[in-house]
Parts: C-alpha cells; structure tokens; sequence
C-alpha cells in the first residue's frame, strides 16, 4: 500500500466532492506534507487526533463556491521505483502555479525551497 498516495488523492477527492475537511491515518511524513501544503495554500489547516484510541490526522480544505484549491495531484516516487531529483533537475509545475513535493535531508520541502537550499532529493508528488 502506498500511504503517500493514498492520502494526496484522499485529500483532492474530498475537495471535489465539496467536503470541508477529511480524515487520513496519522504518520510523521503525512503530518511534514500537510504542513507544506498549508504553507503553498493548497488547504487551510491541519490537526493530529486521537478517534477510536488511534491518531488521525484531520485535513481542513478550501473551496470558493465548491470550487476546489487543489485541481490535480501526480505522484512521481512510487516504493516500488524511486525517483530522485538533483538541484538542475527540478523544474516549475504548471508554470509555477502548482509545487513540485520532495523529501531532502532537511525534510519535506518544495522544489522552490530546495532549489534556494541547493538540495535534491526524492520527488513525492507535483500538486496543481
């Protein structure tokens, strides 16, 4: 099971039907890439918490007039073929209007950010 995966598209399906937030299992990695997607604006927030004795991790989103923030996600690193960007490798998504997701050394980041930091890394997902 790729649990990457399945959250982004959770997270885009769940603005398409119009919901106001969703629910995903709880893991540090999911928790970095939310906190990049608030920090891009692609949702509006997210918490950790505990239903049925596990930890969840709840997603808010935006829609203007149910019209979702996040039009497509593209994942690019599967665990079954990993995928690893240089610095001159990483490029703009949609012409800047989306963000390429990678996982550095320094933790899950934009491709604008590593670019700045001069870090490559594994390309997780473009998001538009």
């Amino acid at each position: 099971m790729d649990t990457i995966s399945n959250f982004i598209i959770k997270v885009k399906n769940a603005g398409n039907a119009g919901l106001s937030s969703t629910t995903a299992p709880y893991s540090k990695l999911k928790a970095s890439i939310a906190e990049v997607l608030k920090k891009e604006g692609f949702i509006k927030n997210f918490e950790e918490k505990m239903e049925k004795g596990r930890k969840v991790l709840v997603v808010s989103l935006f829609s203007e007039n149910r019209v979702p923030k996040i039009k497509g996600v593209q994942r690019i690193s599967k665990p079954s073929k990993r995928i690893y960007k240089k610095v001159n490798e990483i490029r703009s998504v949609k012409n800047g209007y989306g963000a390429l997701i990678l996982s550095t050394s320094l933790g899950v980041m934009t491709g604008r950010e590593a670019k700045k930091q001069k870090l490559g890394g594994e390309a997780l997902f473009s998001i538009w």
